[in-house]
C-alpha cells in the first residue's frame, strides 16, 4: 500500500491510504501550525506507513494535538501509538467522546471540548462541533479550521473506490451509492438538519474520511446532502405506512 501526502489548503495535509480489499481511501489530515493536529489516527495496522507520511511535513513527535469524527479503529484506533511516539500530544474530543470510551481508552486523560469550542492552534484555529448520531456515533463531531474554510467532516459525502487527492466533481450521487453499499448513516428526524446546520458555516474545502477532499460551494453541498437524507428519511416513513 502506498501513503499518500498532498496539502488540500494552505497547511492542511491529507494523508491518504488506498485500501484495495476495503474498496475504500482512508485519510487522515494534519493541520500544520506551532500546535500541530491530526484529525484521524488511521488503524494501528497503518500507524508505520502513517507516522512515516506525516513525518515527510513535519516531525511526528512535535504532534500536539490528535482528534477524530466518532470512536472507531480507522479514525482512533491509533491514538496510543500516537501518543507513544508525540510525548507532548493530547487528544482532544467531545464531551460525549470522553466519558463514553476516551476517558478509559486513551493511556493519557484527554482534552473533553465543548460544544462550539474554539482551539488556538497558533496560526490555525479548530472549531469542534458535535453531531451527534451524525453520521453515526453518539459521540459523532466535525472540526472547522475557520483561517482556511476546511471542514473536516469525517464520514460524510463517504465515497467507495480510488480518486484524485482533490475534486471539484458531484459529491451526493457518490455519497448516496456508498450509502446504498453500506447503509452507514443512522437515519433519524435530526439527521437532515444537524447536516444542513454546518452548511452556516460555508465551508471552502470538505476534508472527506473517505474519499477525495473537495473544494466549491461547501453550504450547497451539505444542503444537498441534508436533502438527500431527509428524501430518504420520507421515503422509509411512507414504506413503513404504506
Amino acid at each position: 500500500m502506498d501513503t499518500q501526502v498532498d496539502e488540500i489548503a494552505d497547511g492542511i495535509y491529507r494523508i491518504s491510504t488506498f485500501v484495495e480489499l476495503a474498496g475504500l481511501r482512508f485519510n487522515q489530515y494534519l493541520v500544520d501550525a506551532e500546535e500541530p493536529l491530526l484529525f484521524h489516527t488511521g488503524q494501528r495496522g497503518l500507524f508505520p506507513l502513517v507516522a512515516e507520511a506525516v513525518g515527510r511535513v513535519r516531525p511526528v513527535e512535535s504532534l500536539r494535538w490528535i482528534s477524530w469524527g466518532h470512536l472507531e479503529s480507522d479514525e482512533s484506533g491509533a491514538m496510543n501509538e500516537w501518543l507513544g511516539v508525540a510525548p507532548a500530544a493530547e487528544i482532544a474530543v467531545g464531551f460525549l467522546a470522553g466519558i463514553l470510551s476516551v476517558n478509559d481508552l486513551a493511556d493519557r486523560p484527554p482534552r473533553l471540548l465543548g460544544d462550539d469550542e474554539v482551539i488556538d492552534l497558533g496560526g490555525k484555529r479548530i472549531r469542534y462541533l458535535p453531531t451527534p448520531h451524525v453520521p453515526h456515533g453518539w459521540d459523532a463531531g466535525v472540526m472547522f479550521e475557520e483561517t482556511t474554510g476546511t471542514l473536516l467532516c469525517g464520514d460524510l459525502f463517504t465515497q467507495q473506490g480510488d480518486g484524485p487527492a482533490i475534486s471539484d466533481g458531484d459529491l451526493i450521487g457518490p455519497a448516496m451509492a456508498a450509502e446504498d453499499a453500506f447503509g452507514a448513516t443512522a437515519l433519524t428526524p435530526l439527521t437532515a438538519p444537524t447536516i444542513a446546520g454546518l452548511a452556516a458555516l460555508e465551508p471552502s474545502v470538505l476534508a472527506l474520511m473517505h474519499g477525495p477532499a473537495w473544494s466549491g460551494d461547501g453550504r450547497s453541498a451539505l444542503a444537498d446532502l441534508a436533502g438527500s437524507y431527509a428524501e430518504r428519511l420520507a421515503a422509509a416513513l411512507n414504506g413503513q405506512g404504506s
